[in-house]
């Protein structure tokens, strides 16, 4: 006799998840809510069509409160197709200057082209003109106990 797998039995494991859609990257944009990272872990690759960031994300998969505290991830968030990177509210002249990624939206144009916006805490955003929306999201590091030891929290 079978039985279903549940939820407690799976295993952890390094995220390597991909978006070809706006549902799709609602997907990503929750998981990669309250990450931070340096200004200086940005990267546009002009002549590849590519724009990275290193982010520190929360592990909103597994918050950790059954069995550990909050954890977060060093993750790579790469975007394809990128034909132009915009910003505003970003300090472009200290690249030790954290940002803080509140939510990822995408704007359809002329299918399949559109805008992809990052939106940073502190009045800041990111927007990408993409020929399509191909982005990805790549734990590359071990988990490890979120200095704050508690998860990032929005009141109303």
């Amino acid at each position: 006799m079978t039985e279903d797998a549940r939820f407690e039995d799976g295993r952890e494991a390094p995220l390597n998840i991909g978006a070809m859609d706006a549902e799709d990257l609602q997907v990503i944009a929750s998981l990669t809510q309250d990450a931070v990272f340096p200004a200086s872990e940005m990267r546009w690759d002009r002549k590849r069509a590519r724009f990275a960031l290193l982010l520190n994300r929360v592990r909103w998969e597994d918050a950790g409160k059954a069995r550990h505290a909050p954890e977060r991830v060093q993750s790579l968030l790469v975007f394809d197709t990128v034909q132009k990177v915009v910003s505003q509210g970003v300090s472009q002249g200290d690249p030790d200057t954290i940002l803080s990624l509140l939510s990822i939206a995408f704007d359809e144009a002329d299918a399949p082209s559109g805008h992809v916006e990052l939106t940073l805490a502190g009045d800041g955003a990111i927007r990408l003109s993409v020929e399509a929306l191909e982005v990805t999201l790549r734990d590359v590091t071990r988990p490890y106990a979120a200095p704050s030891k508690k998860l990032p929290s929005h009141p109303d």
